[in-house]
């Protein structure tokens, strides 16, 4: 040994104070001899102990450590004397304080000679800190465990080399493994899961969030899809982050995924409902697009196949309209009311949702187990069909398939809940559509067959009535007042004819209208003249505001034929009494008559139909007021053919008010 540059001897070593060395280290020391009593301490014995020297020297050790096992000390010091190892030999222990709480200590032995024999020379070290630090990370760790388990997130973590150390449950789920067991590394999950990016592109482990953050990038939300066998494709918006220590070194990386399949979807269908719309308007005929929309529905699903069935108005039964998608051998048959799927929803008209067509094959009918088997054959495990309506009316079933079950059921039927719905109302207004062309056509083929084959009988009939008025000095009294009678009621079916065959004129474009300029003042105010008798007989009052002169272009027997007729619905629905106002107006670019009268006015909900040929209100047809239904037909014919617009409205308080408005002339010496 060497002490200021010299060696020192055994002489000077021989010279220290063991006892002052020993207090110096900051172990607990004890001094045992071979029969286990105490001979000496040290000061950091005494401390971890509790008790002071005289207590611990002379007594037995297991009366001071009060160790924790099952029997005595004295053969393990017998042997450990016999053997007098060379090495320290260390072990840990549980021993007790003198207050009586339990510590963790790691003991050191050593046997060196000594004048009154070999001692064992045993250094404690409180090992207490450490397992508490211990505990306290187990504790940690178990938090931990269970926090990130009950997160309905998905969390997955790696460490510096990129090795998987963290994996909660819901991202084993989402992963399609074990929800227990050790962490699988990257080529256990890829092995069993397809990854692709938001394009349907695959991703290897090395573009997947995770991965990047694990090289340092700080990957912002981008959208995962995970196909699992067996599952629908689920869409997980991922956030990644690295992790850095302390001393700002990155440690690892860490990755959170939320489920978003169902917000993603929905926002899909957004998209395949505008994209139906437009199909849909610009269609004529149902038949004709229905490849289109199911191709858009399917492919927002994610699904194989769909198929739409109608039912036919003559038969009632439910018929393919069209389908989508491959496997010919499931599309194209003829359901079968209240069997399979199909004929369920046409039965109960709720919309079904099939998780596993495969269940409860012990109750179907021959027809269903070939559908099932179909179905099978082509990768089709599941299937939705909802009703297809149009204001409670059932008018046929959407059918599709999918090859996996899927989460967000109820969504799923929501959604295809609204496609139908845009295809009831399309079906609906194509039916309206070809309803109101077959009545047009049938209401033209009855106006022509009433105004060719009646227009010459009834011209004869008139013809012979008028002949035998003028001989009326030949018929006694009864006789004249038949032929009288005759004569009327012929001139009345003469003017319906006459009205009928004008209008189809009219409507079909051989427009007879001839523009010139002219006085509409005039016309008005003629048309007012001849109209006061009537008026006068029926006890309304006829009220006029009209300018001195009001030149238009205009067919002036063709607005007088409106006039008249507007004036003579004016007193012919107004009460005794009540007056009916005429008047004529103009500003910069129109001239706009109107005829407002206080009488009967037209029911609610019937105001869009005025104008149709031979309607007439349901409160005049109740009054039994006499009328054919063409004279606002005709006016509207007239003045569309004028390029004006005829409108009606309710008075205030009751009444109608008819307006009709027709370009100005451009200027004074303006020619039609």
């Amino acid at each position: 040994m060497t002490v200021n540059g010299m060696v020192a001897g055994p002489a000077w070593t021989a010279s220290l104070n063991s006892a002052a060395l020993l207090d110096s280290v900051q172990e607990a020391f004890l001094a045992v001899d071979s029969a286990g009593l105490v001979r000496g301490v040290n000061r950091s014995a005494q401390e971890l102990l509790g008790f002071p020297a005289e207590e611990i020297c002379g007594r037995h050790i297991d009366d001071t450590l009060r160790p924790e096992h099952d029997g005595p000390t004295e053969p393990a010091l017998a042997r450990l004397f016999a053997s007098a190892p060379q090495r320290p030999v260390g072990r840990e222990i549980r021993v007790r304080h003198r207050d009586g709480h339990p510590m963790a200590v790691r003991a050191t032995v050593s046997v060196i000679p000594a004048a009154g024999g070999p001692v064992a020379c045993i250094f404690l070290t409180d090992l207490s800190g450490q397992a508490d630090a211990e505990e306290r990370a187990d504790r940690n760790d178990s938090f931990l465990a269970a926090l990130l388990d009950s997160l309905s997130v998905g969390v997955t973590a790696c460490d510096d080399a990129g090795r998987l150390v963290v994996l909660n449950r819901a991202a084993r789920d989402d992963l399609g493994l074990l929800a227990d067991g050790p962490v699988p590394q990257p080529g256990a999950i890829t092995a069993g899961a397809v990854i692709r990016d938001d394009r349907a592109t695959p991703l290897d482990w090395e573009q997947t969030p995770l991965a990047r953050a694990s090289r340092g990038e700080h990957v912002d939300v981008t959208d995962v899809v995970v196909e699992v066998p067996g599952r629908s494709a689920r869409t997980f918006a991922t956030t990644a982050r690295p992790i850095h220590g302390p001393d700002r070194r990155q440690v690892g990386a860490v990755a959170v995924a939320q489920d978003v399949t169902a917000v993603r979807r929905l926002e899909r269908f957004r998209v395949c409902q505008d994209t139906i719309d437009q199909i849909l308007t610009s269609s004529t005929s149902i038949a004709e697009v229905t490849p289109a929309v199911l191709r858009a529905v399917a492919g927002t699903l994610g699904w194989p196949g769909a198929e739409l069935f109608l039912l036919d108005e003559a038969s009632g039964v439910l018929r393919p309209a069209g389908h989508w998608g491959s496997g010919d051998e499931i599309f194209g048959h003829q359901p079968i009311y209240g069997q399979a799927l199909t004929g369920r929803v046409w039965a109960t008209g709720q919309p079904i949702l099939v998780p596993d067509i495969t269940s409860r094959r012990d109750r179907f009918t021959g027809y269903e187990r070939d559908r099932m088997e179909a179905c099978l054959r082509n990768g089709v495990r599941t299937a939705l069909a909802v009703p297809v309506r149009d204001s409670g009316t059932l008018l046929g079933v959407l059918t599709c398939y999918a090859a996996a079950p899927e989460r967000h059921e109820d969504q799923l039927v929501v959604l295809l809940n609204g496609v139908a719905a845009q295809i009831g109302a399309c079906v609906a207004l194509r039916r309206s559509e070809q309803l109101a062309r077959q009545l047009s056509q049938v209401q033209e083929d009855f106006i022509n067959l009433v105004g060719h084959e009646l227009r010459t009988p009834l011209t004869s009939i008139t013809a012979n009535a008028r002949m035998l008025a003028e001989d009326a000095g030949l018929l006694d009294e009864e006789h004249r007042q038949m032929v009288t009678a005759i004569d009327r009621n012929a001139g009345i079916l003469q003017s319906i004819v006459d009205a009928l065959l004008d209008l189809a004129h009219l409507d079909s474009g051989h427009s007879d209208v001839r523009l010139g300029i002219v006085d509409l003042a005039a016309i008005v105010a003629d048309a007012i003249t001849v109209a006061r008798h009537p008026a006068a007989d029926a006890g309304v009052r006829l009220e006029a505001c009209l300018p001195a002169r009001l030149p238009i272009a205009g067919d002036a027997a063709r607005l007088r034929q409106v006039v008249d007729d507007l004036l003579a619905n004016a007193i012919r629905y107004s009460r005794p009494g009540e007056p009916v106002r005429i008047t004529l107006i103009e500003d910069t670019i129109a001239v706009r008559l109107c005829v407002i009268d206080l009488g009967i006015g037209v029911p609610a909900g019937e105001h869009g139909r005025v104008f149709d040929r031979f309607f007439r209100g349901s409160n005049v047809r109740h009054h039994g007021i006499a009328g054919h239904g063409l004279g606002l037909s005709l006016a509207r014919a007239i003045i569309r053919l004028h390029h004006g617009t005829i409108s009606l409205s309710d008075n205030d308080p009751t009444g109608t008010v008819v307006c009709v408005t027709l370009p100005l002339l451009a200027g004074p010496d303006s020619a039609p």
